[in-house]
C-alpha cells in the first residue's frame, strides 16, 4: 500500500470541486486509488482561564491587564 499527502490544488477541477479540505491523503491498494480528506484541528484556547483564577477573568483578559499595567509604568 502506497500513501502520500497532496495539496488539493494539485488535483483536477472535477475532483477539486468535491473536496472541502485543504489536503488529501492519496493511497493505492490493489490497483484502487483512494482520496481521503485531511482536516487539521486548530487549538482553541479561548475557554481557558488562569491557573490560580477563580474563573472570573480569562487568560486573554489577564494578559491585556498586564500589558496596560506595563504601559502605565513607562
Amino acid at each position: 500500500m502506497t500513501e502520500m499527502v497532496l495539496d488539493i490544488n494539485e488535483l483536477p477541477n472535477t475532483i477539486l470541486s468535491r473536496i472541502t479540505s485543504k489536503k488529501v491523503k492519496v493511497s493505492e491498494e490493489n490497483g484502487t486509488i483512494t482520496l481521503e480528506p485531511i482536516f487539521e484541528e486548530k487549538s482553541n484556547f479561548k475557554h481557558l482561564v488562569g491557573m490560580f483564577s477563580d474563573g472570573k477573568i480569562s487568560v486573554e483578559d489577564f494578559i491585556k491587564e498586564k500589558q496596560q499595567e506595563k504601559n502605565l509604568e513607562l
